[in-house]
């Protein structure tokens, strides 16, 4: 038999479930709403609205780490990285090229300085600087081959060498070259012909001729006239436009670099010395080639009938100072002796390769101590050079600027000394005075005193007869024969 159940009791039952599945219901929203706070994304968010939300975030992770680079300065850092390797390769590199023990800048003798650099050469012409790497320090140069001369040093710009590091920043190249470099200067004495000689012509030559024309001229001080008069022979050495450096506003960038000529002795090349042991014979070579000279030898023309079976002799005449007062008389007797004579007359003005041809056509070449004899440059092998060596005990001076070089240059050399009676010293002064009688109490003086008085006011007159003997000296010097 079923129990009855009453009202009170079933709404008890009833009030019980239903608490029961909303305390279920409450279970399942509060799991939902933890697993939804923790898991790292909902189940009902697709792969799409996954990135979408990532993308989202990534502006908050970027400002949470602004010490992280960018990507362009990645690009930036590593590059930098990169150049700093290769400055160290290179550094490397040039420093194996270098001894950097040795001095860049020494004395090549006691008449010139020369600096040699090589690696990465930096020149900035109107500054007047060099910046080179590898170098340890700074050095200066006034490249010019009279060092100890002070007036001549003071037309002469001074350069300065600095290594890379002396400066914040060396200057961009603006101008690379593949070629050496070469510094020097026409200022000094420049325009004086045996200055334009032995201080400049002969030093290039020898700092030069192993280029075989692969190298670049800086000129400093530069004179554009003077440029002008020995252009074939800078073409014959460099076959590169000279640059005037102290005007440049380009940097121009080089391999190596020398500043400063190298000199050996008076219009002489010691071949000891040179990189493939060249010799002045081969700068006389060499200016045959650039100014076209035909004769190598002072041999006769095979023409029986050509006037060239007879010797030819050149005066080089002066008017200032120096001169023969007796020329015409000095022409007459040398043709009576069988000679072909030339007399001539160079100046600043004297184009050069006309007078030189001129004195190569020369056997017998004659003239008072002065830079006009300095022409024996172009005389060819077997001439003779007779040097009239005016009074006043100055056979030293004639010794070392015309006499000792003459033979190295194959030239036979003949001395004619004025006495007192062929002077005109003895016009001007007593015969008692100091100037006569004691001529080196003048010289004991200083160089300006000799100089004005022996070589500025005197003017020569050689006897004849003297003379004579010495012309017939230089005959049998020649292989010309004397039946015609």
């Amino acid at each position: 038999m079923k129990g009855s159940r009453t009202p009170l009791r079933t709404e008890a039952r009833r009030f019980g479930n239903v608490s029961l599945i909303a305390l279920m219901l409450l279970s399942l929203c509060i799991l939902s709403l933890i697993r939804a706070r923790f898991a790292p994304y909902g189940n009902a968010k697709t792969d799409k609205e996954i990135d979408t939300a990532a993308d989202e975030l990534k502006p908050t992770f970027k400002r949470l780490t602004v010490e992280q680079p960018t990507e362009t300065q990645t690009v930036e850092v590593e590059k930098e990285e990169v150049d700093l390797e290769e400055k160290s390769h290179t550094d490397s590199a040039l420093a194996s090229e270098v001894d950097l023990s040795k001095p860049t800048c020494f004395e090549t003798s006691r008449r010139s300085d020369t600096c040699e650099a090589r690696g990465e050469v930096r020149v900035e012409g109107e500054a007047q600087r060099i910046f080179v790497r590898p170098m340890t320090q700074e050095w200066k140069i006034k490249p010019y081959c009279r060092k100890h001369d002070s007036f001549a040093q003071s037309h002469v710009r001074e350069w300065t060498l600095l290594p890379f590091d002396h400066v914040a920043s060396p200057p961009a190249c603006t101008k690379n070259h593949s070629v050496p470099a070469l510094l020097f200067s026409n200022g000094g004495f420049t325009g004086n012909l045996f200055h334009d000689y032995t201080d400049v012509l002969v030093p290039l030559f020898i700092s030069s001729y192993h280029y075989h024309g692969e190298v670049q001229f800086l000129v400093s001080s530069l004179k554009s006239w003077w440029i002008n008069k020995y252009i074939l022979i800078f073409q014959q050495l460099s076959n590169y436009e000279i640059i005037d450096i102290d005007n440049e506003k380009d940097v121009h960038c080089f391999p190596q670099i020398t500043a400063g000529l190298t000199f050996h002795k008076e219009l002489g090349v010691d071949a000891s010395k040179t990189p493939s042991g060249y010799s002045v014979v081969d700068f006389k070579k060499m200016l045959r080639t650039s100014l076209g000279l035909e004769r190598e030898t002072a041999a006769p023309s095979g023409d029986q009938w050509d006037i060239r079976r007879k010797p030819r002799l050149l005066i080089i005449s002066r008017k200032n100072s120096r001169a023969f007062l007796n020329e015409r008389m000095m022409v007459d007797m040398a043709m009576s002796l069988g000679f072909d004579v030339r007399v001539g007359e160079p100046d600043i003005n004297t184009d050069v390769a006309k007078f030189a041809r001129l004195v190569n056509s020369a056997d017998v070449m004659i003239g008072v101590h002065g830079a006009g004899l300095t022409h024996m440059v172009f005389l060819p092998a077997g001439a003779v050079l007779i040097q009239v060596v005016p009074f006043g005990g100055l056979e030293w001076l004639a010794r070392g600027t015309f006499k000792e070089p003459s033979a190295e240059m194959q030239v036979h050399y003949l001395e004619y000394m004025i006495q007192l009676d062929e002077t005109t010293l003895s016009e001007q002064y007593p015969k008692d005075h100091p100037v006569l009688k004691d001529p080196y109490s003048i010289h004991k003086q200083g160089w300006d005193a000799l100089r004005t008085i022996y070589l500025d006011k005197q003017n020569v007159r050689p006897h004849l007869g003297r003379l004579k003997n010495t012309l017939l000296e230089a005959l049998k010097l020649l292989p010309h024969g004397r039946s015609t």
